[in-house]
């Protein structure tokens, strides 16, 4: 099986001093194609399959024909360079625009299944994007009553769209285009409420593709995952790194993403060899035997912290990967076998060391590196970077010229990625948290400022301050405190409201409404104070249990403790109250556990509340009567 870069092959420039500084470069790399290498695999392997969707498999040779009738159909209205906001969900549909775009020259813009008419009204109002690609029903009101083309996408599969749509709307004056060379831009949480957009280029995703081909031993023959949400940057990881091997991408239904069992029988049914996975999603599979019968050879996992090691049951090399979407999705990784001497250990690994043509510097506050074992800033160079934003003041904020210093030479410019990190004698990085007031929430960077400026534009709102609580589990989540400017609005209003300005992951899982904040030495928001102080939520009456049936007692229980809310009642809605997916994965995973119960996570969406939800738990709990 062929490795990931070892420690060993990671190396550091002499300084002349005893101490060694915390720098580290990844092995030698040069930028190769990514379009180029999947229209070689069209040419060697037509019929080879190049996408399994649910029953049916598209060849390489009819994905190519497909992304050519797309390109074709915008060829006269998309030229190169324009932004392409893209509104698909995993799919063939979703893979036949991105090779489509890549071949105009377009850059594509990927915004979700689902983006909330909100945020896609900003991004078009601060982004020169030449259209929006998805179901009119998603897209702002501009784009639904503008002209409209209709696409020749395919139709089937898993989350296929239905009736999908070139969706063309005036563009305002001054927005922002891409970078020259840009392949792709992603949205990242932004402090002022609007989502700041980084561009990628070719060359800096081809490297972090070919270490992922040789990490894996992806080929032709192999089954790669297309799971991670379409909104977030890993999922070009993945669909580029099937087209570009030869092996076929399979899309995961939606489900996969709510519940851990449903994952796990997907791997095994689409005899899928190797995922891409957020880390919130794969934890829970660590805490239970791992499931036999799979063909799952690697898992790459990121997003967030990896709190314990794999068992040594677990029959996959796992992959620890770290990387902002400004350096490409992977900047560092750390492999993890079942044969290793501390398999299943509960201390968290290592985030490793570069990936071919990556330098990892941690600094000090003016940039310089400081001594290994001593923590500091995480800066990041070399091929994987980013072009930069498209707003080239911060551009010029984040992108930074490297201090000088002799393990720095050659370095051009950093990105400061705002983490703390620590670097180890044998050059392994270990991820200590963040520096300013951003967090990972499902394995997705929020930034507080964004979500509050989502509650200020509710005329009802006056002011929202967002701080961050752990949950018993140590997991963090969102909580709003506003301040009102009338009489207090139903937090569930308030709630459904910024949804359609933010990710699923943004939206606090608990809303706190508040008289004044307090203040520190300097007159600003004491946001520890306010997290301490807080009033603890109403509990519930004593007896609110008392007849209570055993799925409602499981129910209430688990959800208050999962979202740190007492006074949770079983007329809630898990949604409205801040069930995210991930919370949605633990809840089912509760269940199981204690009723032997094995709900899907359709059944836990789609009840009106969660009464609803317990009702049918109390269906298959309590055995039926002899000839019921």
């Amino acid at each position: 099986m062929i490795q990931s870069p070892s420690l060993a092959e990671t190396t550091v420039e002499p300084t002349g001093t005893d101490a060694a500084p915390s720098v580290a470069h990844g092995p030698a790399a040069e930028p190769t194609a990514v379009v180029a290498r999947f229209e070689e695999w069209v040419r060697r392997t037509p019929q080879a399959p190049a996408v399994v969707d649910g029953t049916r498999t598209w060849t390489y040779g009819e994905l190519d024909t497909a992304a050519e009738h797309l390109a074709t159909a915008l060829r006269e209205r998309v030229r190169p360079g324009d932004l392409v906001g893209v509104c698909l969900d995993r799919s063939t549909a979703l893979v036949v625009t991105a090779v489509a775009l890549a071949r105009l020259g377009a850059v594509y813009l990927p915004l979700g299944p689902r983006p909330g008419e909100r945020r896609a009204q900003a991004v078009t109002e601060d982004l020169d994007v030449v259209c929006l690609i998805g179901d009119p029903g998603v897209l702002p009101a501009a784009h639904r009553d503008g002209e409209r083309l209709a696409l020749p996408l395919p139709d089937g599969g898993v989350n296929a769209p239905v009736g999908a749509v070139a969706a063309f709307a005036a563009r305002p004056q001054g927005a922002r285009r891409a970078p020259e060379d840009a392949l792709y831009a992603v949205l990242t949480s932004g402090s002022t409420g609007r989502p700041k957009a980084v561009a990628v280029g070719e060359a800096s995703l081809s490297v972090a593709l070919d270490w992922y081909r040789t990490a894996t031993a992806l080929a032709p023959g192999d089954r790669q995952s297309l799971l991670i949400g379409v909104a977030f940057d890993p999922h070009l990881l993945e669909l580029w790194a099937g087209l570009t091997s030869g092996a076929a991408l399979v899309p995961a239904p939606d489900d996969t993403r709510w519940d851990a069992a449903l994952l796990t029988d997907w791997w095994r049914e689409a005899a899928v060899t190797v995922c891409v996975a957020a880390t919130p999603t794969v934890e829970p599979l660590l805490d239970r035997p791992w499931p036999r019968g799979l063909k799952l050879r690697h898992l790459v996992v990121g997003g967030d912290r990896m709190r314990r090691r794999p068992g040594p049951d677990v029959t996959a090399t796992v992959h620890n990967a770290y990387g902002p979407a400004e350096a490409t999705v992977v900047t560092t990784a750390y492999a993890m076998r079942a044969t290793d001497a501390d398999a299943g250990g509960t201390a968290p690994p290592p985030i490793g060391t570069p990936l071919p043509g990556a330098t990892v510097a941690v600094t000090d506050d003016d940039g310089r590196p400081v001594e290994r074992g001593q923590d500091g800033e995480l800066r990041i160079g070399g091929h994987c970077l980013a072009l930069g934003y498209l707003d080239p003041e911060l551009t010029a904020q984040r992108f930074t010229a490297p201090a000088g210093h002799p393990a720095l030479k050659g370095v051009e410019r950093l990105y400061r990625t705002g983490d703390r990190v620590r670097m180890a004698a044998d050059g392994g990085l270990e991820f200590l948290g963040r520096l300013d007031n951003q967090v990972k929430i499902s394995g997705v960077r929020i930034e507080p400022g964004e979500v509050e400026a989502a509650f200020e534009q509710d005329a009802r709102v006056r002011t929202a301050v967002v701080t961050v609580q752990r949950d018993g589990a140590g997991l963090p989540r969102l909580v709003a405190h506003l301040k009102c400017a009338a009489a207090t609005p139903a937090a569930a209003e308030l709630l459904d409201a910024v949804r359609a300005w933010l990710p699923e992951q943004a939206v606090p899982a608990t809303v706190r409404f508040v008289d004044a904040y307090p203040l520190d030495a300097n007159g600003k928001v004491d946001r520890a104070a306010l997290a301490t102080d807080a009033p603890a939520p109403s509990a519930p009456p004593a007896d609110d249990l008392a007849g209570a049936t055993p799925g409602e007692r499981l129910v209430l229980a688990t959800v208050r403790d999962l979202l740190g809310r007492p006074e949770t009642v079983l007329g809630d809605n898990f949604t409205d109250i801040g069930g995210t997916s991930v919370v949605a994965a633990r809840l089912l995973a509760a269940v199981e556990r204690e009723s032997g119960i094995r709900p899907r996570a359709h059944e836990l969406l789609r009840s009106t509340d969660l009464g609803a939800f317990a009702a049918l738990l109390d269906q298959r709990w309590t055995p039926r009567p002899a000839g019921a």
